[in-house]
């Protein structure tokens, strides 16, 4: 009589564990109410609301030559007291200086540099191609404007003059093609104008961040915030060694090429 009472009791135990169990399972299993309260911002109906007042931008004028107030005039035509030879036994930049107002190579000299050094500019530059055309490709007005004396924006008499895409006008020489060959004739004077950020160096001499450069050739764009990839070879490929602020230097490749009205502002 005991084995027949005890064996229902014990099913019937199992069943009502099994019960709560899955009792207990699905209280478990059941997700969670969120109760976060959301405030939706007020809508802003003041146009007051978002003016910003502070700072107020600096006002900058212009002379004559349209010359920003606040640039550093590296060549207004006059003299060449900001510029110094790239030769350790030349002690004057030198160039020749024209009556109207220019500077050209003088092939053999060598090139010229800015005494005072810079970072992060925006640099306005004007040249001309020698007025008489000889040579092809490379060597018809070529020159150049080395940005913190390292690299390269090509400067070159592209105009109906074929030669390699990375290394005609405004190229970052032997590193970036430009978007456009936007050079005017040979008459007419040319102008640049970059705006360029250094690189960054870490305290072990490692790039943690490449320089970058944007170009407009006579209004054009031709280089579009683009990066560069180290200093701008002949042969061979870039290389990036640590530095600091750099000097501007202009090319003496031996093409007599005119500059005029170079101002730079400091960013």
């Amino acid at each position: 009589m005991n084995k027949k009472i005890i064996v229902p009791l014990i099913a019937a135990g199992l069943l009502f564990s099994c019960d709560t169990s899955e009792k207990k399972s699905e209280e478990i299993s059941a997700p969670a109410q969120d109760t976060t309260t959301v405030e939706e911002e007020a809508p802003i109906t003041d146009p007051e609301a978002t003016e910003v007042w502070e700072p107020e931008p600096e006002v900058v004028s212009f002379d004559e030559n349209n010359v920003p107030s606040d640039a550093v005039v590296l060549f207004n035509g006059e003299n060449l007291d900001a510029w110094e030879s790239t030769k350790e036994d030349v002690v004057n930049a030198p160039w020749q200086i024209n009556k109207d107002g220019s500077m050209t190579v003088v092939g053999g000299t060598g090139d010229i540099q800015t005494k005072e050094s810079f970072g992060d500019m925006q640099l306005h530059v004007e040249w001309q191609a020698p007025q008489v055309v000889e040579g092809e490709g490379q060597g018809r007005g070529n020159s150049g404007i080395f940005l913190q004396g390292l690299y390269e924006i090509q400067v070159l008499n592209s105009y109906e003059n074929r030669t390699y895409s990375n290394g005609q006008a405004t190229a970052i020489y032997k590193q970036s093609i430009p978007l456009a060959n936007a050079t005017k004739p040979t008459e007419e004077w040319q102008t640049y104008d970059i705006i360029y950020h250094q690189p960054e160096f870490d305290a072990d001499g490692n790039k943690t961040k490449a320089a970058t450069v944007t170009v407009l050739h006579n209004g054009v764009l031709v280089q579009d915030h683009t990066e560069i990839k180290g200093t701008t070879e002949y042969i061979g490929k870039p290389k990036n060694p640590a530095h600091g602020e750099g000097p501007i230097k202009l090319q003496d490749h031996g093409n007599p090429v005119s500059f005029r009205n170079i101002w730079v502002r400091k960013l």
